[in-house]
């Protein structure tokens, strides 16, 4: 389930993940309807936050404000995270 869009980011802002892999996310979908417990998405949020900040990086080199990088870090996360739990997951409305 890596997400290639942000491999490709990360990648066209000068990072090097050639051979960055994931389960793809139909075995993810099936799993949790299954009796597994925990999936774990973690790779993939530190490829959105690190694709979000190389590419503030890139387009403007001499930003060092962490508020203007974290920001879209942070809300490339959401966007994943929100897509992971509606569209991949199924967990939409079930917190307790």
């Amino acid at each position: 389930s890596v997400p290639q869009e942000y491999v490709d980011i990360i990648n066209a802002n000068g990072g090097k993940l050639p051979d960055a892999v994931g389960i793809p996310e139909e075995q993810l979908r099936e799993a949790s309807k299954s009796a597994v417990c925990k999936i774990n998405i973690d790779s993939d949020s530190r490829l959105a936050m690190t694709a979000a900040i190389r590419k503030v990086f890139a387009e403007k080199p001499g930003e060092f404000d962490p508020r203007k990088y974290l920001g879209p870090a942070r809300d490339e996360m959401k966007k994943l995270y929100m897509h992971k739990i509606i569209n991949v997951l199924g967990s939409d409305g079930k917190a307790a």
